[in-house]
C-alpha cells in the first residue's frame, strides 16, 4: 500500500473518488490526467492500479505538473503472480493480469466507503467486472470512463447493436471503415461475456472527446441513448494538458535528447513518427518506412521500439527484445536529417515542440489528441483496435490528416514511394499547408472549449456536480 493511503485513515469526506485504470500506457495515461483534473476541484482522488503501472504512468506523464501529481493518492494493488497465458496478445495478457485484480479492488473500496458520504468509481470501460462490488456498497456509485472517441463507439457498436443510423453523408459513409479485423473475434467474445455482467452497475459514461471535436450529432445521439437507459453521458474531453511551455522543457526531469535535437531544427521541419506503446511493425515494413523517410528528404524523429512486453504483475518481459533492424548504413546515412529513438520517448513535448510539423501515427486515441492539442497534422496508418475510425475522424471528417494506408488495404506492405509521397505531400505541399492550417485552427476552438464557460469546461463542471450532489 502507497505511504499516501495513510491520508484515508485520518480523514473522512463528502466524496471520495477512485480512479481505475486498465494496464495500458494511454489508458493509464488518460485516466492519470483525468484524475489530476478531478483533484484540482479539491476532491480526494486515489488511483488503484498494480505497482509496476503505477510507478510507470507516474514516470511517463511528464506533461502533467509534478504538483497536480503529489495530490493523487496511488495505491498499489497486491494480487497473485502467477504467469498470465502465453497464447494471448499483448491487449488479451493485460486483461488477464488486470482480471486478478477484482478482490483487491472491493476490499480498497470497502475500506474507502466507511470513510465517506459517498464513494465514487470511474473506471476503464474495460475494467468494469472488476468494480462491480461497487453495486453492493450502499454509499457507492460508478462511472465508465472511454479512452476512445464518441465517434467509433456509436459507429462500431451502437448503430450495429441499437440498429441506429450513422448521422454521416453518403460519400462517407461509403468510405467508412468496416469493423473487420479491428479486434480479435475470441477477445471480443471474452470481453463481452465479462461485461454483460456488469449490466446496469454504471450510473454514467464519460468519454475523453469534445463536442468541438466531433460536432453535436454523435454526441446527442450517445446523450438520449444514455438518457433511455437512466444514465447520464459527459463529453468532456480532451483531459489531456492544454499547454505547453518550451521554456519549461529543460524542468523536466529526465530531459529527453529528441528534444535537444529539435531545439536545432527549423519550426515545422520535423515529421514525428511513432506507433504507440502496443503495436509494432513487421521487419520488411520497417525497411520500407526507412527508405521512405530517407528518399523524402525531410526531418523525422522515429521513435523504432518494440511493444510493450512487461507483465504488469510480474514485472518480467515477455518474447524477444532484440534490437529491430534497419537498412545497412541507414542512420549514417540520415545523420543530421533524421533521428532514430530506440525507447520510450516523451510524445506530447515533442509534438508541443515549435520544430515539429507532422505526425505519422497509428491514430490510437491518445495520440490523436495529443496531436489535436498541439496542431499537428497527422499521417495517419491504422493497425488495431478503434484506430481506422480515429483515422477516419480525423482525415476525412476533422481534415487535419491524411492516410497512409486506407483500412481496406490493410494487409498490404507500404512501399517505400507511397510513404515518400504521402511524407512529401504532408510537409512540403499547398494541401500540407492547408492541413496543418486546419490542425491549427482547430487547436485553437479545443483550448477555447476547456476554458471556463467552455463547451467541455462547462461539462467538467457538469460532472463534479453531479458527483458532489
Amino acid at each position: 500500500m502507497d505511504n499516501r493511503d495513510n491520508y484515508l485513515a485520518n480523514e473522512h469526506h463528502e466524496v471520495a473518488v477512485v480512479i481505475v485504470p486498465l494496464n495500458l500506457q494511454s489508458h493509464l495515461r488518460q485516466l492519470l490526467q483525468f484524475a489530476c483534473r478531478i483533484s484540482s476541484y479539491g476532491l480526494p482522488v486515489y488511483y488503484v492500479g498494480l505497482a509496476t503501472s503505477n510507478c510507470q504512468v507516474r514516470l511517463r506523464s511528464t506533461t502533467l505538473n509534478p504538483s497536480d501529481i503529489a495530490k493523487i493518492h496511488f495505491h498499489d494493488l497486491q494480487i497473485d503472480t502467477q504467469d498470465p497465458p502465453p497464447d494471448k496478445n499483448i491487449p488479451m495478457h493485460v486483461w488477464n493480469a488486470s482480471m486478478r485484480s477484482r478482490e483487491p479492488i472491493a476490499t480498497f473500496l470497502r475500506e474507502i466507503s466507511s470513510k465517506a458520504r459517498r464513494v465514487v468509481v470511474i473506471h476503464d470501460l474495460l475494467m468494469s467486472y472488476n468494480v462491480k462490488d461497487i453495486s453492493s456498497i450502499p454509499n457507492g456509485e460508478s462511472y465508465t470512463f472511454h479512452c476512445l472517441p464518441i465517434f467509433d463507439m456509436y459507429c462500431s457498436h451502437f448503430s450495429v447493436v441499437a440498429g441506429l443510423p450513422i448521422p454521416l453523408e453518403e460519400e462517407l459513409l461509403k468510405k467508412l471503415p468496416s469493423n473487420e479485423g479491428c479486434y480479435n473475434p475470441d477477445d471480443i467474445m471474452h470481453h463481452a461475456n465479462l461485461l454483460s455482467q456488469c449490466m446496469g452497475v454504471s450510473a454514467g459514461d464519460i468519454y475523453n472527446t469534445g463536442q468541438v471535436i466531433e460536432g453535436t450529432a454523435f454526441i446527442d445521439s450517445m446523450k438520449h441513448l444514455a438518457s433511455t437507459q437512466n444514465k447520464k453521458l459527459w463529453a468532456l474531453g480532451p483531459i489531456l494538458p492544454t499547454t505547453s511551455k518550451q521554456e519549461d522543457h529543460h524542468k523536466i526531469q529526465n530531459h529527453h535528447l529528441c528534444l535537444d535535437w529539435l531545439n536545432k531544427q527549423p519550426p515545422k521541419s520535423v515529421l514525428y513518427v511513432s506507433f504507440g506503446t502496443s503495436t509494432s511493425l513487421s521487419d520488411e515494413q520497417i525497411k520500407e518506412l526507412a527508405m521512405g523517410l530517407e528518399l523524402s528528404k525531410h526531418k523525422f524523429i522515429w521513435v523504432l521500439r518494440n511493444a510493450d512486453k512487461v507483465d504488469p504483475v510480474t514485472n518480467k518481459c515477455e518474447g524477444n527484445k532484440t534490437l529491430l533492424e534497419l537498412p545497412e548504413g541507414f542512420e549514417e546515412r540520415v545523420k543530421g536529417v533524421g533521428l532514430v529513438v530506440r525507447e520510450w520517448a516523451p510524445q506530447q513535448e515533442i509534438l508541443a515542440h515549435s520544430s515539429t510539423g507532422g505526425f505519422m501515427s497509428h491514430c490510437g486515441w491518445t495520440s490523436c489528441l495529443e496531436s489535436i492539442i498541439e496542431g499537428v497534422p497527422i499521417a495517419a496508418w491504422p493497425i488495431q483496435f478503434d484506430q481506422p475510425k480515429n483515422g477516419f475522424l480525423v482525415t476525412e471528417i476533422l481534415k487535419i490528416g491524411l492516410f497512409v494506408r486506407t483500412w481496406e488495404k490493410r494487409e498490404e506492405l507500404v512501399i517505400a514511394s507511397t510513404i515518400q509521397n504521402i511524407v512529401s505531400k504532408l510537409m512540403a505541399s499547398e494541401e500540407g499547408d492547408m492541413i496543418r492550417k486546419r490542425a491549427q485552427e482547430l487547436r485553437e476552438s479545443v483550448r477555447r472549449s476547456t476554458e471556463k464557460s467552455g463547451v467541455s469546461r462547462m461539462e467538467l463542471d457538469s460532472f463534479v456536480v453531479h458527483i458532489t450532489r
